[in-house]
């Protein structure tokens, strides 16, 4: 169906270092299609649509963008915010008003119930509408598709510090724990096995939410490595649970997707210290933990080139969908080759993409589940690119 009209664009969730190569993306798409007849930046995402706090993204200059699309963060703002009938009725109008007949969220797994509410909420009031998801996360979870942008660029940093910290752990022995990102997918914190170069070169422990964390093993796991190597790196993801299935650490707080809050402070790191200077029984063993929180997500510099590429690529492709055919669906990424890396577009319902998560397949983690495989070392080291040589004395 050919639909005339103005589009809104906005950004969810958890800014990412390559989002706004998305938005940017889909703005100069838009502004090549003759169908769409202006371009709105809803600023803080659905929350801006309520108050109609739009930016006119028809007025700035190509160099600008550009600038926009290689910072980091939501240039337009994020919000996290499940909409109820209330605020969906109150999107409808604004919408109307404005004569907006394209709808495009920026943004995870829970931006993409927002989309499928919007999009059925238009269906059953008959109103000539498309709504699109494109995809964004660090957290690499959501379905269909092979990877998420925004993923490998977080990867690339996680990578990066684990590569720094292993050779700071290597100048002044002792275990250092290092928690990382992730609710419920380990895809972050496996993406540290990429700082591995030589053998005995850290993280020589990944922990990652997929299997069930018992705090004895870990103790036992750390020692057998203190026997080997004299010293120890641990990767662990904030969301690690226990034989019940509950995390390990939490706030407790939930957001408005029901959420449980797992980040913001070094809680888990500490309780991990604690059990394994318990493990040692008085001896003296050199103890460290660092929570990396918000600065894997919007590290400038460190940008994955993939990553960059695909994500102004599902923005782009998000709009040429749109307008070609008129049919609501969430952007995804196939991969077509590892070797050389390449990938290509295409459009999957709402409904495979929203809310439910995906994680990290079995094949990718060891028996012990204290470590990765070659196979996720196949999978990730394409969108990671490239990583620096480390130079040894020793």
């Amino acid at each position: 169906m050919a639909l005339k009209g103005k589009m809104v664009i906005g950004q969810s969730g958890g800014p990412t270092a390559v989002i706004n190569q998305s938005l940017v993306g889909a703005i100069l798409a838009a502004r090549g299609q003759k169908n769409v007849t202006g371009i709105l930046g809803a600023r803080h995402g659905i929350a801006g649509i309520m108050k109609e706090d739009f930016i006119d993204l028809t007025t700035q200059s190509v160099e600008e963008l550009e600038i926009l699309a290689t910072t980091p963060a939501a240039g337009l703002g994020s919000v996290r915010l499940k909409p109820g009938k209330t605020e969906c009725e109150r999107v409808f109008e604004v919408f109307k008003k404005n004569d907006v007949r394209y709808f495009f969220y920026i943004g995870g797994n829970d931006s993409a119930e927002t989309a499928h509410i919007i999009a059925e909420m238009a269906k059953s009031a008959n109103y000539d509408f498309c709504t699109i998801h494109i995809p964004k996360t660090i957290d690499n979870d959501l379905r269909v598709t092979d990877h998420c942008p925004g993923y490998a660029s977080a990867a690339r940093f996680v990578a990066l510090a684990f590569m720094g910290d292993d050779r700071d752990n290597a100048a002044l022995s002792g275990v250092k724990i290092n928690v990382v990102m992730g609710r419920d997918a380990g895809f972050l914190t496996a993406a540290s096995a990429l700082a591995r170069q030589d053998e005995g070169d850290g993280p020589h422990l990944i922990y990652v939410p997929e299997r069930t964390f018992d705090v004895t093993q870990f103790q036992a796991d750390v020692k057998t490595v203190m026997a080997k190597y004299g010293r120890c790196v641990v990767a662990v993801s904030e969301g690690i649970t226990n034989a019940e299935g509950q995390p390990v650490m939490t706030t407790g707080e939930r957001d408005s997707h029901g959420n449980l809050q797992l980040s913001g402070t070094g809680a888990l790191g500490d309780f991990l210290s604690a059990k394994v200077k318990e493990a040692y029984k008085g001896e003296s063993v050199r103890v460290r933990a660092d929570t990396f929180g918000y600065l894997q997500r919007s590290f400038p510099t460190i940008v994955s080139e993939v990553d960059a590429a695909e994500a102004r690529m599902v923005g782009k492709h998000a709009v040429e969908h749109a307008v070609a055919t008129g049919e609501p669906g969430s952007v995804a990424i196939r991969r077509l080759s590892s070797v050389p890396y390449a990938s290509e577009c295409f459009v999957t319902p709402l409904s495979t993409v929203a809310r439910e998560a995906t994680e990290l397949k079995a094949e990718y983690i060891n028996e012990a589940g204290n470590d990765v495989t070659q196979a996720w070392i196949d999978y990730v080291a394409p969108l990671v690119g490239a990583m620096p040589k480390m130079g040894k004395l020793f």
